[in-house]
């Protein structure tokens, strides 16, 4: 296991963070994805899962939960 914490821009709120929780939650691997919000900020996601993931895979699955948050850049 592997647990990995990210950066993320754009999100204004609860329903924000629940679809981006929802999206990464759903990539192959992952048992667990948390986000703790800072509205307006930098919020983190932190991420557990069987192996390291693709930063591609990330950026894919934040996309898809809504097009103005963006993965931060490391």
């Amino acid at each position: 296991m592997t647990t990995s914490t990210y950066g993320i821009t754009g999100l204004t709120c609860g329903h924000c963070a629940s679809a981006v929780t929802e999206e990464v939650s759903e990539i192959d691997g992952v048992t667990e994805a948390n986000v703790e919000l800072v509205a307006g900020g930098t919020s983190s996601l932190t991420v557990t899962s069987a192996a390291p993931l693709a930063r591609e895979d990330l950026v894919a699955a934040i996309a898809e939960a809504g097009e103005a948050y963006e993965l931060a850049d490391d």
